[in-house]
């Protein structure tokens, strides 16, 4: 409809222009198809299919072009996908079928994290830290996040060792990112991989001047975990 009002347009316009509206309807309807499914190629063949004109291929190229570059400008997703983002399921426009990546940063995070002020000493934390020998630390400063801390037991044994009380501060990393709880796994290790970062620090939701909310971190072992649990979905 769109093509065809569109020749109708130029031959109002221009009396005795060599157009038509049929072709001009055929080439519309490609250039719908190719936008909104963002499936360029094929809306290209459909119609030369059904036609079967030489003349109308170029044409359509051209249409389903622009057709296409301006939806990915106005909407990067196409009909396919786009109800699937509404509802909070995001799919990765990488050419791979890798399931764990449309997960979201709440279902990869590690919850088991502390948070704590970069002015608490080394020593106090481990004198009432128990459970696992591996455990992760959120940095604070004046109620923001200052940096990360894993705690293993190398830097157990190295701090040990010290005479002085080092503080958090002291011995938290910088190099991290903060992310959405709703944020793609496939954007978050992304950003991980193009800052050089060691983890990634997992916020809720901030109400106004509220202290930031720690939901929890991303290292790369908790990718990992990610990647194995999603060999679930296709056993062998």
């Amino acid at each position: 409809m769109l093509g065809a009002a569109f020749a109708s347009f130029i031959a109002m316009a221009v009396p005795g222009a060599p157009v038509s509206v049929a072709a001009f309807a055929m080439v519309g309807m490609g250039a719908m198809v190719g936008g909104g499914t963002g499936a360029a190629m094929t809306s290209v063949a459909m119609i030369f299919e059904m036609t079967r004109d030489y003349d109308i291929v170029l044409p359509m190229i051209i249409a389903v072009a622009f057709s296409l570059g301006a939806r990915r400008l106005l909407c990067p997703e196409s009909i396919y996908t786009l109800k699937l983002v509404r509802r909070g399921h995001p799919i990765p426009n990488a050419l791979r079928a890798n399931m764990f990546l449309v997960q979201n940063a709440a279902q990869v995070m590690e919850t088991d994290v502390l948070v704590l002020d970069g002015r608490v000493p080394f020593r106090d934390l481990m004198a009432h830290l128990e459970g696992p020998a591996f455990r992760h630390i959120v940095v604070t400063r004046q109620q923001e996040i200052y940096g990360v801390l894993r705690i293993n037991t190398g830097l157990r044994r190295a701090v040990s060792q010290s005479g002085s009380d080092i503080e958090l501060g002291t011995l938290a990393q910088r190099n991290f990112i903060v992310v959405q709880e709703k944020d793609v796994a496939f954007g978050v290790i992304s950003r991980l991989w193009k800052q050089h970062a060691v983890m990634a620090v997992v916020l809720g939701q901030r109400d106004g001047s509220a202290p930031v909310r720690v939901l929890g971190v991303i290292a790369k072992e908790h990718i990992a975990d990610a990647v194995a649990g999603s060999i679930r979905i296709f056993p062998g």
